[in-house]
């Protein structure tokens, strides 16, 4: 049992002791609105199917995918379609959404929930129910998950990989599902095994987790073509590039996908998504979540119905002991805050963390000591502080020579800055701007 990791990365304080021995509680749905927005992925937004005054049921699609890379939206709850039209999101923009008055009465769509053999389906069945289902990569990319399964040339995969490592700080959804629901993850990764003939299933976890790997040893005992691969406890341990470069040894970059390097990478609740909705007929309509900070009375984990509003389920961790002086969805390193917890729980939706100090806030950036710290930090092996000089002075050019673009903005760099310069901020501004130049082009 090798414990397998990659160069660069930081050991942040993890948080996950607030909530890792809690276990998955589901939340009663609350009557009222569910707001589903039509952008809740990577690519082109859904277009609405229903309109205002139609009846909808559990499980029933109301947004379909518009492109290759787009995905479908059903609908979590039973009731009647009271508006389509713009609302807040997560991050403060605006998008079309499909806003559901819940019944209460939860009735699904025929078949819902039904057991479905998957080894009777053919192989492009399995993509189309994927498809069907709006399935997205839930660790947060929201990439969607249909596509990645029909690489150009299914043969040349050599490895699934399930991404158990939640290298995260504060987030134990994923561990408590590997705790709870081991079969399911083992089924959703043999669903996908039976796409790709010549590949072996890894799930990725790292070794801070201990309980997570014996459960999931002992579910794959039995396994021939599935093994646990235990990794480092490092950040970004989970990141795509650097859970395929300590898995497999080997390297992609930016202008490569993981299926060049015969790879495909699966977060623990996507695995479990496609499990769910080839073998149970259930589409992505839940997902689970971390209530966690200093600030919640109660940290939790909780099962969700997508669409539910953020603001009520503060009160799931039983409301919080002090006002939290910032909130944030995701993780400290690659969240972002929220300034409104009235948005919709959308599938990328992770957590909801309540800080009761902002380290960020704490500290004025001073000027480059060129210390090289952030350097030794980078897991793609860049030169942040070359970079950062090359985009504060709006030298695209030198910025991307420095390989700038390689950046995924995982946020080691300015952990590690003891000038606590806003470096990750700089690279994501200067890489938006790059590709808004290059879209024009």
């Amino acid at each position: 049992m090798s414990n397998a990791t990659f160069r660069g990365g930081v050991h942040p304080y993890e948080g996950k002791e607030l909530s890792q021995d809690l276990p998955i509680k589901t939340v009663k749905p609350a009557m009222g609105e569910y707001i589903f927005p039509m952008a809740q992925h990577i690519g082109a937004p859904a277009t609405p199917v229903v309109s205002k005054g139609d009846k909808v049921l559990v499980g029933q699609k109301i947004g379909e995918a518009s492109g290759f890379i787009s995905a479908n939206i059903c609908s979590s709850v039973s009731g009647t379609v009271k508006a389509v039209e713009p609302r807040m999101l997560l991050n403060g923009s605006k998008a079309t959404c499909v806003v559901v008055d819940n019944d209460g009465e939860y009735a699904g769509i025929p078949g819902l929930g039904e057991d479905r053999d998957y080894t009777k389906l053919t192989n492009d069945e399995i993509r189309d129910i994927v498809k069907e289902a709006g399935i997205v990569g839930m660790g947060g990319a929201g990439f969607p998950t249909n596509v990645k399964l029909a690489p150009k040339d299914p043969n040349a995969i050599d490895y699934i990989l399930v991404n158990g490592a939640e290298c995260e700080p504060y987030l134990t959804s994923d561990y408590r599902q590997m705790l709870e629901c081991p079969e399911e993850i083992v089924g959703g990764l043999k669903v996908i095994l039976k796409l790709f003939d010549k590949a072996k299933g890894l799930i990725c976890i790292e070794d801070n987790k201990p309980e997570a790997i014996k459960r999931m040893e002992a579910a794959v005992q039995s396994e021939s073509r599935i093994e646990v691969k235990v990794l480092k406890t490092k950040y970004p341990q989970g990141g795509e590039r650097t859970l395929i470069s300590a898995a497999t040894g080997r390297k992609i970059y930016s202008a490569k996908l993981p299926a060049d390097a015969g790879c495909i990478v699966d977060n623990i609740s996507t695995v479990i998504a496609i499990y769910r909705a080839v073998c149970k007929q259930t589409p992505l309509i839940t997902r689970v979540m971390t209530l966690t900070g200093e600030a919640f009375k109660t940290p939790v984990n909780v099962e969700v119905r997508l669409g539910c509003n953020h603001a009520d389920l503060v009160a799931e961790g039983d409301g919080y002991k002090e006002d939290p002086v910032k909130v944030i969805s995701g993780g400290p390193m690659m969240g972002f805050a929220m300034f409104d917890l009235n948005v919709p729980v959308t599938k990328t939706s992770s957590s909801i963390l309540a800080m009761t100090r902002d380290q960020v806030a704490e500290f004025e950036p001073s000027p480059c000591i060129r210390c090289g710290r952030c350097v030794e930090a980078c897991p793609g092996n860049l030169v942040p502080q070359k970079m950062a000089v090359a985009a504060s002075h709006n030298d695209y050019a030198t910025f991307e020579k420095l390989n700038g673009m390689e950046c995924y903005e995982c946020g080691s760099c300015t952990f590690v800055c003891p000038a606590k310069r806003p470096l990750t901020q700089t690279f994501k501004e200067a890489r938006q701007h790059v590709m808004a130049q290059r879209r024009k082009k």
